[in-house]
């Protein structure tokens, strides 16, 4: 093999790992997310409170909703409403938030479950895609997914 075709191959090495990093990694976010919105759900369901809110603001990132605890306080959580799907601004939702931690909300009836068609159906698209183009990489020739580094002999 030529020095040219040396390179190539490293740096198809270096494609292919950097893709397969890419989806550990994003196969490794999604996880955690549906492991956070289970335990979420598990905190506002030890300590449920229930309430009428207010959406105040629809945004991509969040949406804002307006509440009053028993004890008169208004509450309205920074991050948001959990799974605020179908939502507009000016509406009242049935709500439950967490006792000990009333800036822990979500839609009354909506749950954790609602992460995980999203999440499964990201991930199956996002590892399409690297199979894809790590298959697209293998066509051009081995990829030798060993380290990159020259092994030493042993004397």
């Amino acid at each position: 093999m030529t020095r040219t075709g040396d390179s190539r191959a490293r740096v198809r090495r270096i494609v292919a790992i950097v893709l397969l990093s890419v989806g550990t990694l994003l196969t490794a976010l999604g996880v955690l997310l549906v492991v956070a919105a289970v335990t979420e759900d598990a905190a506002i369901e030890e300590y449920t409170g229930r309430a009428n809110a207010e959406v105040v603001s629809v945004a991509f990132n969040r949406t804002l909703v307006r509440f009053q605890t028993p004890d008169g306080a208004e509450h309205v959580p920074a991050a948001g409403v959990l799974y605020p799907e179908a939502l507009a601004e000016g509406q009242v939702v049935r709500i439950e938030y967490d006792l000990r931690n009333p800036d822990l909300v979500r839609v009354a009836g909506r749950g954790a479950s609602l992460t995980v068609l999203p999440v499964v159906s990201s991930l199956l698209l996002v590892w399409a895609v690297i199979a894809g183009a790590v298959w697209w990489l293998r066509r051009q020739g081995p990829l030798h997914l060993r380290p990159l580094r020259p092994r030493r002999l042993k004397v």
